[in-house]
């Protein structure tokens, strides 16, 4: 509880920083330092809104931390979060951005920050941005901007790379790269698919387009959900016994609906296993200890859209 009540507070710093209301989409901030840090920034870190719906006033919110090592040249990310409609902000505090909570007792004041050490802003510029509207800080001031699905959504980032590129056309020849994990496991192929498409049909600005990475992806819950048992089964997690048992009772598709009682014991026996399974892998893994610590008393689904970072797949376009 503590985690989350001392993120809540640092959003609350940096809504009345970033009020939507009173920043233009020409309007770029350049933040030198945050709240509850020591020093400055490890490296420019920009903020600002684009305009992706001019009917409804829509605008797309972003972070753009610049690379430690050479942003002239080094790769530039475009980092979109789950959930579906998760914050931006979860990516740059506790995955893969420069700065991260310091883990202590929350004692009501402000949160205490400091340098991540294994931030990927070591060797790549990352533009985080909260999409869809209505996420983090993207708004529309009509409510019918905040009706967008997958495709419109994903139109809409669309629309969002060639204007941001247009105004930062420094970064058009870095390599490009767009990844996203969880819900954005969706999103992020198609997204990938339409700059591709335009940069074919010779659309500027044409951006250095290199490949995509999504991480613990949805990408349909057939695929999902159905093929659970069978990798668990392939990978060593659970016996031969409990994976035929499964099929015998279950069938090899609609876990979530059990057909019989046999089945259901079957199915929560292989939750038990996966999750014990889990646990012993992270006590096991040096870097994740500690944040497994942190994150097993909550729920399985926090820990792995937080922890499975490691699991990347890497497409090369």
């Amino acid at each position: 509880m503590s985690v989350r009540l001392a993120f809540l507070l640092l959003c609350c710093c940096l809504l009345a920083a970033a009020d939507p209301l009173r920043v233009s989409t020409a309007d770029r901030t350049n933040v030198a330092s945050l709240p509850g840090l020591d020093g400055a920034l490890p490296s420019c870190l920009e903020t600002g809104y684009v305009t992706v719906d001019e009917d409804n006033g829509a605008e797309l919110f972003y972070y753009f931390v610049e690379s430690e090592g050479n942003p002239a040249s080094d790769p530039v990310l475009l980092w979109i979060n789950g959930g579906h409609r998760c914050s931006v902000l979860s990516a740059l505090f506790f995955e893969i951005g420069p700065v991260q909570f310091v883990r202590e007792p929350y004692d009501g004041g402000l949160p205490r920050l400091q340098y991540h050490p294994y931030t990927w802003t070591k060797v790549a510029s990352i533009l985080f941005v909260d999409s869809p509207v209505g996420a983090g800080f993207s708004f529309s001031r009509d409510p019918n901007g905040y009706d967008v699905g997958d495709v419109s959504s994903t139109l809409q980032l669309t629309k969002f790379v060639n204007k941001w590129f247009s105004e930062h056309p420094e970064f058009l020849a870095n390599p490009f790269y767009v990844g996203g994990e969880s819900y954005a496991g969706k999103l992020v192929p198609f997204l990938v698919q339409k700059i591709s498409e335009d940069i074919e049909a010779g659309i500027k600005p044409a951006v250095n387009l290199k490949g995509y990475l999504v991480g613990n992806p949805s990408t349909g819950e057939s695929i999902d959900y159905d093929t659970k048992v069978p990798y668990a089964h392939g990978v060593g997690i659970i016996s031969d016994q409990l994976y035929e048992t499964i099929l015998e009772h279950c069938g090899r598709e609609g876990y979530f609906n059990p057909k019989n009682a046999i089945c259901s014991h079957a199915l929560n026996r292989f939750s038990d296993v996966s999750r014990l399974k889990l646990i012993l892998c992270f006590e096991n893994y040096a870097p994740l200890q500690e944040l497994s610590q942190l994150l097993l008393p909550h729920s399985l689904e926090t820990c792995l859209s937080t922890v499975l970072l490691q699991c990347y797949t890497l497409f090369l376009v």
